[in-house]
Order: C-alpha cells, then structure tokens, then sequence
C-alpha cells in the first residue's frame, strides 16, 4: 500500500496553524501543551517498559525497585551482560544503518536550530530502556528528554517554525518529559530553561510553563508516581550551617569532575581495547553483575536505593563503599557502551556524598552536626548541578521533593557553589563534556548555530587582485593605477601567498620605480582559512590590526580575501537577530 501524499486541505490548514503561530504567542502555547501531553505520556510509558524488563528479569515484586533489592539471584544477573550483547549487536547493525551519531536535545538547539531526527530519538529511547531494563547503571532521564524534545522538532519541522520558536517548542518537550518523570512541573520548567534552552525569557516562559504543567498532568492520570522525599528537620539552624553546605557544594563540584573525567577516559580506554564494540556491553555487563552479587544498589539508576539509604542508617565504611561502586558501575556502565545518562546516578551519589559529610562533621568538636537527610538532599542537588548543570533545575527538585523551603535554600546555596566552581575549573556538563570529546566546541544550548555559516569561506571576496613578488613598482602601477584599487595580494612564483600591499603605499615614493613590490609587502605570515569561524577570524583582525587578510587553501594559494568592516557587519547583523530571537523581537 502506498502512502498518499498530504491533500491540499491538510496542507491550507498547516499553513492557516503556522501563520497564526506566527502572529500568536497563545498559538505557540496550545502547541506546546500539546507536545508536554505526548511527551509526559511517553515519559511514563518508557519507565514501565523498563520497570517491566526488570520485574521479568530480575523476579523483583511490582511496586519495588531493583535498587532497593536486598539481594539478587547471581544467576539472574546474567541478563546484564546478555542484554549487552543484545545491544551491542543492535547497535552495531544500527550504525550500519544511520552511520551518523544521532542528536541530543542540547545539541541539537545549540547547533542545529532544534532539529532532531525522529528514527534516531526513538532508537536512542529504545537503547536507553534496554540498558536500564537489564540493570545497567544508567537513568531514563536521556530517555525521557529525548523522546520529549523529538516529538517537538517533528511537530515544528511540521509547522515550519522559525528557528527560535522551534527551540523553545523542544525545550519545552524536553523540560516536560523531566516533570513528567519526577511529578515536578517546576523542576521540568527550568531544566528546559537552563539546560535545553540555555535562556530565561519572557518569549519562552509560557509555552515551557505549560507544557510542563500538561505532562505532569498527563502523568499523574497514568499511574507515574511524584518524587516525594520528606524531612523532619530544620535545615539551616544557624548561618554557620550555610557555610557548611557551601563546603558541600565545593566537594560535590570535585567529585563530579572527577567522575566526569573518569569516564571520559574509561571510554578512551575501552576504544582502545581489542574487544569488538559490538562486544563490550556484554563484557562491561559481566563486571556490572559482580558488583550486583556485592550490592544491588549498583544497578539500574538508583531510585530504590537512594529512597532506601535516606532512612536507613549506615556507616561510614558502607556509604564510601556504595559511592566507590556506585560510580564505578556507572563508569563501567556507559564507557562499555550502555546508553543512558548521569542525571540520576548524579543525585544518587549526592546522596552518599551528603551522607559521608554529614557523618564525618561530627567527629569535628567545634562544628554543628548536620541532619544527614537534609545533608543527603543537598549533596544529591550540588551534586546534580555539577554534572547536568541547572542550579535552579536541582534546587527546584529538592524543593517540590520535599515541600521544605528551608532545604531548598540551603539546596540552592550548594548548587551555586557547584556550578560557579566547575564552569570556572571545568566549563562543562555530562552532555557537553561528551560534545567536547566528539570535537565540538559547545559548552551549553546557547544557540551558536547562526554562527556556523559566519566562516571566512563563506564571507571573503573571491574577485582578488594579485601581483607577482617579483614584479617592480613600475609594472605595479602600471597594472594597477591609483584609486583602482586599495589592496593587492602578493603571490610567489608558485601563486602561494606572500602578503598584501596597499596600493597608496607603492605609489608614496616615485623614486624607488625599480624597487620589487614585495618589499612593501605586509602580513606574508598572517592568512585566514576557509573554516575558520567568524571568532577565529576577528581574533586575527585583533591580532594583525590588519583592515583585510587574505584566505588561502591547504597550498596557500589565494582564493579570497576578507575585510575587517564586512565581517563585523555581519556578525553585528546576525547577533542582533539572535538577540531579537531570544527576546522575542522577531
């Protein structure tokens, strides 16, 4: 059977809905709630999937977590690594497939204007419940904004939206999906602010608000469950306590450095290893089932867990065992090849963190001793905003967690200190961080993609004046009179640059006739290259103090040459249309 091609009223009637989104906030703010609809459904359909494949797999009862189990049968374990191995083969075949890697949402609004595939979303969706489904150290979260954030760019690419609708459109998917998952349409909200969007404006408040709003919904009509964590004591007593949870923060921005770095390179270690890729889900499941015979608390992303060290009591020597192999089944976990995220093992280990101060401040005569619940929760928010980023995104989670405005302050103080300490040592996040390794140079979804076309290829003249090296200044005035033309560019005999000279400078001195023109040459050292992008090249214009520089290939031979005053207009021309985007302006 074949599909028929869109009839003309369908076809008027999206071009009737993207004119009247054009011309209609409130348009923009149905589609949105819409797509938060789709997208908290899709959120609590992903997590019973998973939760499914776990209570199959692993015997746990339905209303419990595999985290929380207090043993696991060794033999089931086994489904870690043989699920591996169904992953790392459907993978492979995969990437035959669509040999490309597939877009994330923040890359995709840095970089590609919000577009997303919809076949690699929900491949991605599909490895995410698969590792997690088998019992992998890895969240759904990745799941849940991906899924959000595709649903959205397919419904504006639909709509024909512009590019700064279309990134709030999926930003609002995206920070939906998360409210969905947790039952916080505030949390959501400002993960898609902080993290998808990377802006706060008045333009895209309403359509996230809302969005958020109609997931958590949507959600709750389902059977998804709010994350409630509860407290029964103070957590600021006196002002000294703040400078307490400020040391927190400081240590949870090391720690998930530390942890950023360390998968970064166990990735680098496992590229390097003679283990097929298609192979090494299976062996990193091996190791990730004899952590589970250890402890359980290893696997899935930790949800069971956290909930259950929150009111049991342990010890010092049991919390830095359950974080030492916490993060390592995480490292092992993604650096293997199991797709998912560090959103949830980040407040997991916050957790343990918080724990672990908590209990060593008491051997501290002179400091006040720290709830360690309420240190808990403000581990697992500093913690979180050192690897997702988003202070008010954490903040807002442990406040709509807990219901405590105290915590969520106290919450909120470590949260700066871990952000402004790892943008200012490190710069990234998880999602950024991996980015970083693939050779992108985007540390958040700031939207730069207007600045892609800005290169001195695409910019430069390619009407250039030459002149050979060896010619005199006789035979340069001659070919080239004065007021002709401001700027000859100066080759050798094998036409490779060699500088420019201004033509009013070869005419200053009548005399000199025999003279050859390269000794008025200027800048021979200094040329621009095809790709450089626009702060490459004004960074040379700064550096030169040059009014135009040539651009020259892999040869060094000339094909263009770009003025100062045109590359600024352009990129003043397109950074006010980014502005006017972001404000919305335009």
């Amino acid at each position: 059977m074949q599909l028929s091609l869109p009839s003309s009223t369908s076809v008027r009637w999206l071009g009737w809905l993207r004119r009247r989104i054009r011309s209609s906030e409130l348009w923009l703010i149905a589609v949105a709630i819409l797509v938060g609809v789709v997208a908290g459904a899709l959120a609590v359909v992903q997590a019973k999937i998973a939760h499914g494949l776990q209570v199959l797999l692993f015997d746990i009862p339905l209303d419990q977590r595999l985290s929380a189990q207090a043993v696991v049968a060794p033999w089931r374990t086994l489904a870690i690594p043989v699920g591996g191995l169904v992953l790392g083969v459907g993978t492979w075949a995969w990437l035959k497939y669509r040999p490309r890697p597939a877009v994330d949402p923040v890359e995709a609004n840095a970089l590609h204007g919000g577009r997303l595939s919809l076949k690699d979303s929900a491949f991605i969706c599909c490895q995410t419940m698969l590792s997690n489904g088998v019992g992998a150290s890895v969240g759904l979260e990745a799941a849940y904004a991906q899924a959000g954030s595709a649903v959205a760019s397919f419904a504006g690419q639909r709509l024909n939206l512009r590019r700064a609708d279309m990134r709030t459109l999926v930003g609002a998917g995206a920070g939906a999906a998360i409210a969905a998952a947790f039952g916080a349409p505030l949390t959501g909200a400002f993960y898609a602010f902080e993290i998808v969007i990377g802006a706060y404006t008045v333009a895209n408040l309403a359509p996230v608000a809302a969005a958020a709003l109609a997931a958590v919904l949507v959600a709750e009509r389902m059977g998804g469950l709010p994350y409630l964590l509860k407290t029964t004591t103070p957590a600021v007593q006196s002002w000294f306590d703040y400078g307490l949870y400020a040391l927190l923060g400081l240590i949870c921005a090391a720690t998930g450095i530390a942890l950023m770095r360390l998968v970064a390179s166990a990735e680098g270690l496992a590229s390097k290893s003679l283990i097929p890729k298609a192979f090494r889900p299976a062996v990193g499941g091996l190791a990730l089932a004899v952590m589970a015979m250890v402890t359980p608390q290893t696997l899935s992303a930790g949800h069971g867990a956290l909930h259950l060290n929150l009111t049991a009591s342990l010890g010092l020597k049991m919390l830095f065992l359950l974080l030492a192999m916490k993060a390592l089944a995480s490292i092992v976990s993604l650096s293997s090849g199991f797709r998912g995220g560090l959103f949830f093992a980040s407040l997991f280990l916050g957790t343990l963190v918080g724990q672990i101060f908590a209990a060593l401040s008491v051997y501290v005569p002179w400091l006040p001793s720290l709830d360690p619940t309420v240190a808990a929760l403000v581990g697992m928010a500093a913690f979180g905003v050192a690897v997702v980023g988003g202070p008010f995104t954490m903040s807002f989670l442990v406040l709509e967690a807990t219901g405590d405005f105290t915590v969520a302050a106290a919450a909120l103080v470590a949260s700066l200190i871990a952000s402004a300490m790892v943008r200012e040592t490190f710069g990234y996040s998880f999602s950024t961080w991996r980015l970083h390794l693939r050779g992108e140079t985007i540390r958040s979804a700031h939207d730069v993609s207007w600045m892609r076309p800005l290169t001195a290829g695409r910019m430069m003249r390619k009407d250039v004046k030459t002149v050979n090296a060896g010619a005199t200044l006789a035979e340069f005035r001659r070919r080239y009179p004065l007021g002709a033309t401001k700027r000859v560019v100066v080759v050798d005999d094998q036409e490779r640059y060699a500088g420019i000279v201004r033509t009013a400078l070869a005419y200053a001195h009548p005399d000199d006739s025999q003279e050859a023109v390269s000794s008025l040459a200027a800048y021979g050292e200094t040329a621009l290259t095809p790709e450089q992008s626009i702060k490459d090249v004004m960074r040379a214009f700064d550096a030169t103090q040059a009014d135009e520089l040539a651009v020259v290939d892999g040869d060094r031979k000339v094909i263009g040459i770009l003025s100062e005053a045109y590359a600024t207009r352009r990129y003043a021309e397109e950074l006010d249309k980014a502005r006017r985007e972001l404000t919305g302006e335009a």
